[in-house]
């Protein structure tokens, strides 16, 4: 653990300090800004059509099998459309579309075991969307099966899915639990019955309970709760309250996420009343009003959106300073090779990021015509690489000795003295401190961490790519 992070006494104690310290000013005057997730580097939005199936088959069929592997499936399907999302799926009332578009899947899979010269080993499996948990119950097996007769999938390995409760089944449930799944993270975003009517997600905490207990009937214990803050109607005391709910289900881990507001982008969140969003303050009231309830109860802060149970291995690998972060957030997840499959998937090799085609029908089309459905991704150069291990540890630890990086990278120590002169204005205004050549994220202003982590980035000037709002 690095010399200058909080100890975990002293970061809770933060924590319940910070929605009164925070100034309201401060917060205004960065909201405007519009900065990465990190949850890769260089970001999404940088990818190009350069990187397509061709160059990925031949990093496939360069991989050293001596590093690690995970897979990542998306299942872009939904029942109904909730007014907030900003992922990529598709409305379906037929099981039609899956049950092909499972097929093609299953195809794609087997091209990218084919490129592989020999069985990766893997640890880790994700399944997101979308809603995972569309598929019929008897998809679930043979799809698992197939994975493990690919790749080398490890007896203990972690394998999550993202899961909709409202659409959960016992037999769902227990379609999981015999395919060795033990993680799942559902769901829930508030449980005040206004603001669920005004995201067109009504989901009642008796629905909630249900899946927790199939769940955990079928052996999955590991269970992560989906908050979110920022969403129409919310208010201090009723987040917090949704907080307290939430405790009361026992979950390992909790994400707290803000509701990102883009109409522009995502045309069904103009059925979003505006008069009734929070504004930059009162958002972030919201979110410490969850991070103060959820500290209360012994849960630590993990990076950005993250909360765990002081023995859960995400807190663990927080403390030892090992923490990862990719697309999935915060994660225990090391591995060197990220397989993604699926529409719109994004996968990172130690060449480069790709990204499968978003259109369902380009990425059908490509799979059969026996093509690597690859629309764009990015080459990594070695600076890539030492920005992102910089990124990420500060994005994980909130503080990060620029100087012990370069060098680690064979670069001078005075590698990224400019940018730490750069933030002057940031130190000013109490969201950075800079000791020689360590930067660290003051626990009062983990919300703008984002910010310090984009004087580091060299990509974010030349493209227009669309982000989230800084707080």
């Amino acid at each position: 653990m690095n010399a200058l992070a909080s100890s975990p006494v002293a970061a809770r104690s933060l924590a319940r300090s910070s929605a009164a310290s925070v100034d309201a000013a401060l917060l205004a005057k960065y909201d405007g800004l519009r900065v990465p997730r990190y949850t890769s580097y260089p970001t999404a939005p940088h990818f190009t059509p350069a990187v397509n199936a061709d160059v990925y088959g031949g990093w496939l069929e360069a991989m050293d099998l001596s590093r690690s592997g995970s897979l990542y499936l998306h299942i872009p399907f939904c029942h109904q459309m909730c007014w907030y999302c900003g992922c990529h799926t598709k409305i379906v009332a037929r099981y039609a579309p899956i049950a092909e578009y499972l097929g093609h899947l299953r195809r794609e899979i087997a091209m990218v075991a084919d490129r592989i010269p020999g069985r990766l080993a893997v640890r880790h499996i994700h399944f997101g969307g979308g809603t995972p948990t569309m598929m019929a119950p008897e998809d679930v097996g043979p799809l698992f099966d197939l994975m493990r007769s690919r790749f080398d999938v490890a007896a203990d390995a972690e394998l999550a899915i993202e899961i909709d409760p409202r659409t959960l089944t016992a037999a769902m449930a227990a379609a999981l639990g015999r395919a060795g799944v033990n993680r799942a993270s559902l769901g829930v975003q508030d449980f005040d019955p206004t603001v669920q009517e005004a995201i067109n997600r009504v989901q009642p905490r008796e629905t909630t309970e249900q899946a927790l207990g199939w769940l955990r009937d079928a052996g999955i214990d590991n269970v992560n709760l989906d908050l979110m803050y920022g969403l129409p109607h919310q208010s201090v005391e009723s987040v917090a309250r949704s907080a307290e709910i939430a405790l009361e289900m026992a979950p390992d881990r909790l994400s707290v996420f803000g509701y990102a507001h883009v109409p522009w982008m995502k045309t069904h969140q103009k059925k979003i009343d505006e008069s009734v969003l929070a504004d930059t303050l009162g958002r972030w009231e919201q979110f410490a009003a969850i991070a103060d309830t959820l500290d209360a109860a012994g849960y630590r802060a993990i990076g950005l959106d993250h909360f765990a149970r002081p023995g859960d291995e995400l807190a663990i690998q927080q403390e030892e300073g090992r923490l990862g972060r990719n697309f999935q957030g915060y994660t225990t997840d090391d591995a060197e090779v990220l397989l993604g499959f699926g529409a719109s998937s994004i996968g990172a090799l130690p060449q480069g990021y790709v990204q499968n085609a978003v259109p369902f029908d380009q990425y059908a089309t490509a799979i059969e015509e026996g093509r690597l459905p690859t629309a764009k991704g990015i080459a990594l150069t070695d600076d890539d690489r030492l920005r992102r291990d910089l990124i990420m540890r500060l994005m994980c630890d909130l503080s990060v000795d620029a100087g012990a990086v370069a060098k680690a990278h064979g670069q001078e120590e005075s590698l990224f003295d400019a940018e730490l002169a750069d933030m002057a204005d940031l130190v000013a205004d109490g969201v950075a401190v800079i000791e020689g050549r360590r930067v660290h994220v003051p626990e009062a202003a983990r919300p703008l961490m984002r910010i310090v982590a984009a004087r580091f980035d060299t990509h974010l000037a030349s493209g227009a790519g669309r982000h989230s709002r800084a707080v």
